[in-house]
């Protein structure tokens, strides 16, 4: 500034004061009419809205600045302040610091204009969450503060106590609301990290999983497959392990295990297979469908039928109809669909008869091996045997000793065979 003031020093304060301002006056026009338009004029046939915003955001202030420019230098000529009524803090005080001032609140006004206006277009487009709107209200804070700061640095008021109080207010504020601020800048690297965004089906490593509707400043909102709302911190999502089931492409591969017996046309099965998924109208016809052999399993050729939906949200459906395509085309085809079963053979310890009890999925089911019969006749004759048991020492109880304890007697009062 020092520069332009030395051209006036010799010049008379009218002059000075007609230079300056129709200088300014004159900067303010040629900006406005022939520079800001070329410039819009280039902007407007770019594909992207973003240069048309801040161009368009940036005209007021450059002009404002321009014109004004001559008012605040004015107040700093010394001809100008010399020949003068009023005093050089009074020139200052009513000419230099409003218009400085003005400059100030113009530039504030565009700022926080450019950045809410290009978070707009960005929540528009749809390719940020709705996190975005967050950072308006925290620009708008910033520039308040920023301008309030300025304002009062030009007016000469000491901010030292405010920002004193401020950094006191700002600790007590900390500790008390610790969770909501790291769930705040949680939500800041989920943002700059492009986690997901709206629309995006994640998968939490909790087991949780549904499709993102809100991003917040605290937590993030999923709707369930069932369409329950879950609520989850944002800082619990940014130390989580996040799978994101949308991104890159929002389709998904599908993974339909289908088990045939041994035996079977191979061929003729994966056609079959292939044809219904090419018909079912959820799954995408590129990347095809195909068949791919996993393994020979215990009681079935293991196989897995790959296709692909258009998103996260059609997997369940899709498998669903797919699963009861292909039972009703295997049955129509005579091919078996193979289930475990297992042969149990029970042994019994009296008479080596054994039997075979069947077991399937669907339960139980008992078959005799042609012994039962006998296996009952054998329970009949040895509950005879244990019955006579019991009766033996019936007549052993009836027997007694005479006093020595030398000869047993009849308890009866019979003769002692031994006596005769």
């Amino acid at each position: 500034m020092e520069p332009i003031l030395n051209l006036f020093e010799e010049v008379p304060a009218w002059q000075a004061t007609a230079l300056l301002i129709g200088a300014s006056v004159l900067a303010a026009v040629i900006l406005e009419f022939v520079v800001l338009r070329t410039v819009l004029r280039y902007t407007n046939r770019t594909k992207t809205e973003y240069d048309n915003i801040l161009v368009g955001e940036l005209r007021v202030p450059i002009v404002v600045t321009a014109a004004l420019a001559g008012v605040f230098l004015l107040t700093e000529v010394p001809s100008v302040v010399e020949n003068v009524v009023l005093t050089p803090e009074q020139l200052e005080t009513f000419f230099g610091k409003p218009s400085l001032s003005i400059v100030v609140l113009a530039w504030a006004f565009a700022a926080n204009r450019i950045v809410n206006r290009l978070v707009e277009e960005v929540k528009d487009k749809g390719s940020r969450f709705d996190f975005a709107p967050v950072f308006s209200n925290v620009w708008t804070l910033v520039v308040l503060l920023g301008s309030l700061g300025a304002l009062l640095s030009i007016w000469e008021y000491s901010i030292s106590p405010l920002l004193g109080a401020a950094g006191v207010a700002g600790i007590a504020v900390g500790f008390a609301a610790r969770d909501t601020v790291a769930n705040f800048f949680g939500g800041i690297a989920l943002y700059f990290d492009d986690t997901y965004k709206l629309g995006d089906y994640i998968e939490l490593d909790s087991g949780e999983g549904g499709t993102v509707v809100k991003v917040g400043v605290r937590s993030t909102t999923l709707m369930m497959r069932d369409e329950v709302l879950i609520t989850v911190p944002n800082a619990a999502l940014n130390a989580a392990k996040v799978i994101n089931q949308s991104a890159p492409q929002r389709r998904k591969r599908l993974k339909v295990p289908v088990g045939v017996a041994y035996g079977t046309d191979l061929d003729e099965f994966e056609e079959i297979v292939v044809d219904i998924a090419l018909e079912e109208s959820l799954v995408l016809d590129s990347p095809k469908p195909r068949m791919r052999f996993r393994s020979f399993g215990d009681s079935a050729l293991e196989y897995e039928l790959l296709c692909w939906v258009g998103s996260p949200n059609r997997e369940n459906k899709a498998r669903h109809r797919l699963n009861r395509s292909i039972y009703n085309a295997l049955n129509e085809a005579a091919i078996e669909i193979p289930f475990p079963q297992r042969d149990v053979r029970l042994v019994s310890a009296s008479d080596g008869s054994a039997v075979t009890l069947e077991m399937a999925e669907d339960g139980l089911r008992s078959r005799s091996s042609g012994t039962m019969d006998a296996k009952r006749g054998t329970e009949t004759e040895t509950e005879k045997m244990e019955t006579e048991t019991e009766r033996e020492p019936t007549a052993d109880a009836d027997l007694q000793t005479d006093s020595d304890g030398d000869r047993p007697v009849v308890g009866d009062g019979g003769v002692d065979p031994g006596s005769k």
